[in-house]
């Protein structure tokens, strides 16, 4: 999550909000590739969690990789609270408990994204290394407990985690004990939107069980694959899971704007100070609600941008597509990821495979699927058909697609070679959780520290 913005432009109807979507559109070659990953840091001598302040600290790192890339300081009042690259591009930001995020830029190759991903880690360790902190690469917090996980100093978080409890049982879990991998993908036209909104919508549950690895919550197993993917069923439903208007055949840019408008707000910027607004939705924002509250009451670009970042479907619309269905993973997923989504939707004639195999499932199976999979994973079946066989078919039309797209790296091999982990889930029959799990009850002991050596970056 990068910065928030602060774009003074009036605001003042639904087709002004629209539009501002609608102005993602691009043509088909400056379609770009931007993966973002979050990992867990601790510290390599007890397995703890790192602290915001201190000499070996999480601001520490952040003041070590401005150093190391010259990227400019994103402030928080007087706290370092991520960086941002020169070019605006790429960031690197904090989740609520310390979770240490790479925002990727915009790139036009798989290669190319996985060597940025390879590198940012590289340069981090580096910097970490003397300060005896690593990082974990998983969907959910294995060992500690919400108390004792730190908290950022980031005025945006604050409003959050007052605001959670009220409207779901896992807000506050989401927000300090989970990691993910998420790309994000652009579109050439409304149709375009449509097709991979709706193509991304339903298969986000797949991907959950693909890339499930959140099966220990506070030193023991959850019940789960994806502890991660079952906090989603309930963080806040007014702004998150499956939109089921997004799988009618004329959904729009201004029908997910409508949406917005009637789901409450986190706060609005003004002069660097965040005001609370969760007591008002963003309709409410627009017809004055906050006249007398803040002195700029208006609406601005800016509060719509930042309400949209606000907003967790499982496929998020901003001026691009957010594919947000995945657990964090090691170095592999952080490539398989975008390998996945790209082979599905950047490819013609892969997406028209897709949608076409998905085009029988209603919004209730969808739903069903993504109830069913934190604690089934691909066991979980969908329109009579177990989702491990589901996902043999998709992930053969991503490796088409990916092979259609014909992005050589320089050995001559095609971008289908990062689906190399997920085809091993498939061939395996058995997903990261599951042999987490594995390790756990055998090799382990019934211990969950040795995932830390195991599974760092």
């Amino acid at each position: 999550m990068a910065r928030d913005t602060t774009d003074d432009t009036p605001l003042s109807s639904v087709a002004e909000m629209a539009e501002y979507l609608a102005s993602g559109c691009k043509p088909k070659e400056a379609f770009r590739i931007g993966t973002e990953h979050e990992k867990f840091a601790f510290f390599r001598a007890d397995n703890s969690p790192v602290p915001y302040f201190g000499d070996a600290s999480i601001s520490a790192l952040l003041k070590g990789m401005q150093s190391k890339l010259g990227w400019d300081p994103i402030m928080d009042g007087e706290n370092i609270i991520g960086l941002g690259e020169k070019s605006g591009m790429g960031a690197i930001s904090i989740e609520p408990g310390g979770q240490f995020e790479l925002s990727g830029a915009p790139l036009e190759t798989l290669h190319d994204t996985c060597r940025e991903s390879s590198q940012h880690l590289a340069t981090l360790r580096e910097i970490a290394e003397p300060m005896g902190i690593r990082f974990l690469g998983i969907g959910g917090s294995p060992k500690w407990t919400l108390a004792e996980t730190p908290r950022m100093p980031k005025s945006r978080y604050d409003i959050m985690t007052r605001y959670m409890p009220k409207v779901g049982s896992h807000g506050l879990d989401m927000m300090y004990r989970t990691c993910t991998i998420q790309v994000n993908l652009d579109f050439s036209s409304e149709a375009d939107m449509r097709r991979k909104m709706r193509v991304g919508m339903k298969l986000q549950p797949l991907a959950t069980a693909l890339f499930a690895s959140s099966p220990f919550t506070e030193g023991k197993p959850n019940g789960l694959l994806s502890w991660r993917g079952e906090i989603w069923r309930d963080t806040d439903n007014a702004r998150a899971g499956v939109l089921p208007f997004s799988l009618d055949d004329d959904f729009g840019f201004e029908d997910y704007a409508k949406w917005a408008l009637d789901v409450p707000m986190y706060f609005v910027v003004r002069d660097g100070r965040y005001h609370d607004c969760t007591h008002v939705t963003f309709r409410q924002f627009m017809a004055g609600a906050l006249k007398g509250e803040i002195a700029a009451w208006q609406p601005t670009l800016g509060d719509w941008t930042n309400h949209l970042s606000t907003l967790f479907p499982d496929v998020r619309l901003k001026r691009f597509l957010e594919m947000r269905g995945a657990d964090g993973g090691p170095w592999r997923r952080i490539c398989a990821l975008p390998a996945f989504w790209v082979g599905l939707l950047y490819d013609d004639a892969a997406l028209e495979a897709a949608d076409v195999l998905t085009r029988g499932w209603s919004f209730a199976d969808v739903n069903a699927l993504r109830d069913a999979v934190p604690a089934k994973g691909l066991t979980a079946e969908i329109a009579g058909r177990s989702l491990l066989d589901v996902a043999r078919e998709v992930l053969g039309v991503s490796r088409n697609g990916l092979k259609s797209r014909n992005r050589l790296n320089a050995e001559g091999q095609d971008e289908s070679i990062f689906l190399a982990s997920l085809e091993e889930v498939l061939a395996k029959k058995s997903t990261l959780a599951d042999d987490l799990l594995a390790l756990y009850h055998g090799r382990w002991n019934g211990k969950v520290d040795p995932v830390f050596d195991e599974y760092q970056y």
